[in-house]
């Protein structure tokens, strides 16, 4: 990883680094409230050399430098703690005492600086002028030569024993500051790990790769979606509503030789939205003046009818299986040209089902009566449901949701497409947050509610219904030949065209009757009836 990877991990997982910079604070002050003070009283020692054995003074200060070396561990030893034990000066025993003493030479030297450190300070002082005594002493005792009566070094004091003012541990500022710099650290390297081993797909550059195949959209993440789905009302101007218009005239020039009839929409796992972009999709063609049907062909977990408002007990499945005609079945919703095909029951088999040679029929009749059919079908990966229903069509989409599709579930959901011989037109990267790291920019047209209300006071608050005037007020709903009557409603969308359905022209197809036989299977041949469209 280079700066600019770090920099973008830190960007996308800077709470990463808050978190862990906090809980390192917060565990250095609660170290730093309950570790007792320790205070610390210092004296230093000079040390010569004496005697008529040595007498020049530069081999002299070689001789001290060299023994001073020494000094430090006699210090440190438990033989001083026991003599400072042995004088009464305090109550410890020699192993706390040893523990409690520290020394060290200062540098090029004969100065040897020994350090008392205790809870208490009144006995921290003490014990450094107790070890002021017995030091020398026992120095004295060591250096002494056998059968002579002046030591070879002396050891005299030259800064008396002195109490440091403030507690030389804990030290708060420092603790702290050392915690905010170890979060930090700690922070930015998780925020790192996780980027370099997050294989999920951020980017449309990430999907484009991973599934080679265009990008046709990237739908931007709306709070309100999961409970107002559709791109109608209030959301009708959304940036969300703008990226599946985008995706819609994407798909009007995706072959500008073959315009599409049919299409399928699916992803490699559930969950990622593609049954709402379906219903979305469907809205912006209508709304694009298209005659649109919708086919719920996820047989497994339909949410075509739930998501619409509309009856889906009876619809596809029914029509399959010869329990009713074509023409029963399909509802319009609105007043702006879409119609829906419902699931029906949930069959056993719906591989079987949707592979059949009746539902190519039914398919490629509908397709001629419509400008464009737009099939929902189940994840790629867990069923093969969506790749047998992508040979029947003209196309497919693949949508996947950012931070949750990986790369790896993208382009085996690609491949099961590819395996097939399906044509998978691009992708869609859904969910795509507006802020922070991995965000994309957005340009929204339309009126703000303020703006609407300072535009016509008299209308009070704003609602979403309100936000529709000014709009061509909506038509009847739209009629159909007798052949479809309307069993479900949903609520009215502005015309296009202000023609009323009786002038409008009819278009005349021809639509397979199916004929099971006894053991409910299609083995017999499929006539065909007339189905009339009001364009």
């Amino acid at each position: 990883m280079d700066l600019r990877d770090y920099l973008r991990a830190i960007r996308k997982r800077w709470w990463l680094v808050v978190g862990t910079t906090a809980v390192a604070v917060g565990v250095a002050i609660t170290v730093t409230m309950l570790t007792p003070p320790k205070y610390a009283a210092s004296v230093t020692f000079f040390v010569s050399t004496r005697g008529e054995e040595v007498t020049q003074a530069f081999q002299g200060g070689q001789f001290a430098q060299q023994r001073v070396k020494s000094y430090v561990d006699v210090l440190t030893s438990n033989r001083l703690a026991q003599a400072i034990v042995d004088s009464g000066a305090t109550n410890l025993s020699a192993e706390a005492v040893q523990g409690e003493i520290s020394a060290q030479v200062v540098p090029d030297t004969v100065l040897v600086a020994a350090t008392v450190t205790d809870e208490d300070r009144v006995r921290a002082l003490q014990l450094a002028q107790t070890l002021a005594v017995q030091f020398p002493l026992l120095i004295e005792g060591l250096e002494t030569p056998p059968g002579a009566k002046i030591a070879t070094v002396g050891v005299r004091i030259i800064a008396e024993p002195k109490l440091a003012d403030s507690p030389v541990s804990p030290q708060p500022q420092r603790n702290v500051l050392l915690a905010i710099a170890l979060g930090v650290l700690v922070g930015v390297g998780i925020a790192a790990l996780r980027e370099s081993l997050d294989t999920t797909i951020r980017t449309p550059e990430v999907l484009n790769k991973a599934a080679s195949a265009p990008m046709l959209s990237v739908v931007p993440f709306d709070g309100k979606a999961e409970k107002s789905p559709l791109i109608t009302e209030g959301s009708a101007q959304s940036t969300r509503a703008e990226a599946l218009r985008q995706l819609r005239t994407n798909l009007q020039f995706v072959n500008v030789d073959r315009p599409l009839r049919s299409l399928v929409v699916s992803s490699a796992l559930p969950g990622e939205g593609k049954s709402s972009t379906v219903c979305n999709l469907g809205i912006a063609f209508a709304e694009a003046g298209k005659r649109v049907l919708l086919i719920d062909a996820d047989l497994r977990r339909p949410r075509l009818a739930q998501y619409l408002d509309l009856e889906g007990a009876v619809g596809l499945t029914n029509v399959l299986a010869g329990q009713a005609n074509v023409r029963d079945v399909v509802q319009a919703w609105g007043g702006s040209g879409l119609w829906v095909l419902p699931s029906g029951y949930v069959p056993p088999n719906p591989s079987e089902l949707l592979g059949s040679g009746n539902m190519a029929d039914l398919l490629t009749s509908l397709g001629s009566a419509f400008d464009v059919v737009i099939i929902d079908t189940p994840p790629l990966l867990p069923v093969t449901d969506a790749a047998v229903m992508a040979t029947l069509a003209d196309g497919c989409i693949l949508v996947t949701r950012h931070a949750k599709t990986t790369v790896a579930q993208a382009g085996s959901a690609a491949g099961a497409l590819t395996a097939v011989g399906a044509r998978l037109l691009g992708c869609v990267l859904n969910m795509a947050p507006k802020k922070g790291g991995g965000a994309y920019a957005y340009y929204g047209y339309g009126a703000s509610d303020d703006d609407l209300a300072a535009a016509v006071p008299q209308l009070g608050p704003v609602t979403p219904a309100k936000r529709n005037l000014g709009k061509l007020p909506a038509p009847p709903q739209q009629a159909l030949p007798a052949a479809i009557p309307v069993t479900g409603r949903a609520p009215a969308r502005p015309a296009r065209h202000s023609r009323s359905a009786a002038d409008a022209p009819t278009t005349e197809i021809r639509l397979p009757h199916n004929h099971p036989s006894q053991a409910g299977r299609f083995d017999g041949p499929m006539s065909m009836s007339t189905l009339r469209i009001k364009r």
